[in-house]
């Protein structure tokens, strides 16, 4: 129906999951199903001298105990996915189980299947394992050192890649009339989605059929790999994504839980349930940023930007994750110049193998690391050369003019009005009164700061050639069917697999305007490969830039071969029918028309179709974008720093985003509000840390500070509109603009308030002992070590 897109129409999804009837992965009941629990390694570095499950097999209720050996007989390894062309990768992917080492405390070594959980995880008990402890290494920078203890016996150093893009010559910084450099620590977090992972797995002997439930984002991926890894055929394997509550990247990898899940149910001819406990999810599941990057940025006393060379030094766990070797290179990568129009950047990566969790994508993934950096170093130049760092800003963004603008990097921004969200924006807080308030309030002692980040986001993870290009071991495209029944209701079929997004409600939203009838009459079906011929998930932004494209391009389909049968049946051509709001009216012909309903019953019956049309109304599209998309914006946050303290309070938050068309502002509103408060979360509060023997310290919500509504004041949000003309819905991502943006703003704002105690720069998260130190240590910025 008209007017459905860009309105606020309440989620559809929302009835059924506050109400208390989603169904989850941990819902599912199965007749005779048992239940697995996961025996993890007490330390990060140690061999296995000896397993003895003989004990926990006599606890009653306990089926069946397998360790890493058993389990290696009947199963393959879990790869990777991308192995980034060009760096020299050393992949090391998990084994599923551990047989002779561990490499991480949380690491699984052996497997409980009991009649219920709760034995299940008693039996893990009476497992005895006999480790020999070895030296463990936790830091990037100290696993790269001569005799630090190896994981790899052939990764020298621990050095698991080292890529490149790009070459400047040492003269440029040594003739330019200023140079900031700096270090800067993007720590590691942990994502914790509200649902933990979890797998259900029940096999077919008769038949070799096996289907698979599970916590994943991308459904078709975990059919791919885990039909290589257990030896099924993907046609004899289904993977089904119910409810997901939440996934933040964490649920994009293949986790060799969920296919040793699997496995376990093939040999014992019984379903096999496995839910993850929360502190198995502080250890096992998937960590992410720890990087270290090195920052030189060069440019003219008047504020101009002219090179930019960065060295980041990456922590890539224990193992290869399924993304992991992409998020520090490319994603990181090609982003480093941000919003501006620097000629010259350089980027070189090592990734490094560490006694920790592995580290994989996290909301941004990349981005929000490429954007820190780019976003500080802006502010410490500003800082050097005496200028306002809007300023700044304002001389280096692309010009409107310039889309599409290639980078130094090689992406080409599809379109944008940087200075358009900065101005809006900077309207938006009252720059200019507020920068007088905090003169005035410093005279009082009181410290507010001022943060800025201006971003631009590579996403809408595609094209497909792009993708092979760069070493992903997969294609990008999209996959929707739209099929249409005798009544006129609609099912859609798309290859995006939604966790919280709104899906249902989005792309609803476009097959209603588009078809002219009820959101009522429209059914979004994802998140089963037995449905859906083929798709490739969700994350990078791209369920609306190229699932909802897909879905857009095959309605459109629908309603061409819907046009023919009209014209038939009311003896005219094709280009004098005209169709809108569900109706195929005769141009200038009152009453001679026919409604959408009546068509999809003439196509359905097809009493009388045109000569050699088929019967239906169903239409697929495989949708395979140009070009990437670039979401931009301005946020700017304000924070008072209490003196006595080290306190930090937000005081307000503005975010002006461009993603293009916007379909559901409402929808969108709730992408950044949920994106600001995780990277909020990481400038203020959130960090991993382990002690010197890889023992992970904040394991735990006692330990691990998570971001509470309470601690924020209201955000304050706007859009501009520029559609991309990469998809014919003109829109970009916006799931990760928020998380991308909001870091560099807090913290720059934290810096500015601490201007007059000396401090130009601390690690994340600033934290209110850190914050105090610092402003009592005569500007001493950093005394934490990057573990």
């Amino acid at each position: 129906m008209a007017g459905l897109i860009g309105a606020r129409i309440k989620r559809k999804e929302d009835p059924r999951l506050i109400t208390g009837n989603g169904h989850f992965t941990d819902d599912i009941k199965l007749p005779g199903m048992l239940h697995a629990a996961f025996l993890r390694s007490p330390y990060a570095h140690a061999r296995i001298k000896r397993i003895d499950v003989s004990e926990a097999l006599k606890l009653p209720g306990v089926t069946a105990v397998f360790t890493g050996a058993d389990i290696a007989k009947k199963m393959k390894a879990v790869p990777a996915m991308w192995f980034v062309t060009g760096s020299d990768l050393k992949p090391k992917p998990r084994s599923p189980l551990a047989v002779d080492k561990v490499l991480y405390a949380g690491e699984a070594v052996a497997v409980a299947v009991a009649e219920d959980r709760y034995t299940a995880r008693d039996a893990l008990d009476l497992i005895v394992v006999e480790y020999e402890e070895l030296p463990a290494v936790v830091g990037q920078e100290a696993a790269m050192q001569e005799g630090a203890p190896l994981l790899h016996e052939d990764v020298p150093n621990n050095l698991a890649l080292v890529w490149k893009a790009g070459e400047i010559p040492d003269e440029v910084f040594e003739q330019a009339e200023v140079v900031v450099r700096q270090r800067l620590y993007n720590q590691r977090v942990i994502p914790n989605p509200m649902e933990t992972r979890g797998a259900v797995a029940q096999y077919n002997p008769g038949s070799g059929e096996m289907t698979i439930w599970c916590t994943t984002q991308n459904p078709h991926i975990h059919r791919m790999v885990y039909s290589e890894v257990l030896g099924i055929p993907e046609s004899k394997l289904r993977i089904i994504a119910p409810d997901v509550g939440g996934g933040f990247g964490a649920k994009i990898a293949t986790y060799t839980e969920e296919a040793v899940v699997g496995c376990v149910a093939r040999e014992l001819k019984r379903p096999v349930k496995w839910a993850e406990e929360r502190s198995e999810h502080f250890k096992a599941t998937t960590h992410a940023r720890d990087e270290v990057i090195e920052i030189e940025l060069a440019g003219t006393r008047d504020g101009i930007m002219t090179a930019l060379r960065v060295k980041n030094t990456a922590n890539l766990g224990a193992y290869l994750s399924t993304f992991g070797a992409g998020c520090p290179t490319i994603d990181f990568g090609l982003m480093v110049t941000g919003a501006y129009t620097i000629p010259q950047a350089a980027v070189v990566t090592y990734g490094v193998y560490t006694n920790t969790t592995p580290t994989d994508a996290y909301r941004g993934a990349g981005k929000p690391e490429a954007t820190f950096q780019i976003e500080r170093a802006v502010d410490l130049f500003a800082r050097e050369i005496g200028m306002d760092p809007v300023e700044v800003r304002r001389k280096n963004m692309v010009q409107k003019e310039a889309f599409p603008y290639s980078n130094p990097m090689g992406c080409v921004y599809d379109s944008g009005d940087y200075h358009l969200t900065l101005d809006k924006a900077l309207k938006m807080i009252g720059y200019e009164e507020l920068r007088q308030e905090q003169e005035e309030l410093r005279k009082q002692g009181r410290y507010i700061g001022i943060g800025v980040s201006t971003y631009v986001e590579l996403c809408g993870f595609g094209p497909s050639k792009v993708a092979g290009a760069i070493g992903f071991q997969g294609g990008v495209w999209e996959n929707s069917t739209v099929r249409v029944h005798p009544s006129g209701k609609v099912n859609v079929y798309t290859g995006t697999s939604p966790h919280g997004q709104g899906t249902e409600t989005s792309f609803s939203q476009v097959v209603a305007e588009k078809l002219g009838i009820p959101m009522e009459d429209v059914e979004i079906i994802h998140g089963d490969t037995q449905s859906i011929s083929m798709g490739w998930g969700t994350y990078g932004s791209r369920t609306t830039a190229v699932g909802g494209a897909a879905v857009a391009i095959a309605t459109d389909r629908v309603i061409e071969k819907a046009k023919k049968i009209a014209a038939h049946e009311l003896e005219v051509a094709e280009e004098d029918l005209e169709f809108s709001a569900g109706v195929f009216q005769v141009a200038g012909v009152p009453g001679q028309a026919r409604t959408f309903q009546e068509m999809a019953k003439s196509a359905n019956f097809a009493w009388n179709l045109p000569e050699g049309m088929e019967p239906s109304l169903e239409a697929q599209s495989f949708f395979d974008p140009s070009n990437f998309v670039y979401p931009f914006g301005a946020h700017i946050c304000v924070v008072e720093v209490d003196g006595n303290t080290g306190q930090v309070e937000l005081k307000r938050y503005v975010a002006v985003d461009d993603v293009g068309r916007v379909i559901n502002p409402m929808l969108a509103e709730g992408q950044v509000h949920g994106g600001i408060a995780q990277g909020v979360g990481q400038a203020l509060w959130e960090g991993a840390v382990y002690g010197e023997n890889g023992q992970l310290l904040s394991g735990t919500f006692m330990d691990y500070t998570m971001p509470k509504a309470r601690f924020f004041p209201t955000i304050e949000t706007a859009f501009t509109e520029t559609p991309s003309p990469v998809n014919p819905l003109g829109a970009k991502g916006i799931g990760e603009t928020g998380t991308t943006a909001a870091p560099p703003a807090v913290a720059n704002a934290v810096m500015d308030a601490l201007r007059p105690f000396g401090v130009k720069d601390l690690d994340m998260p600033l934290t209110p002992e850190k914050v105090w130190k610092a402003m009592r240590n005569g500007g001493v910025a950093n005394d934490t070590e990057c573990i």
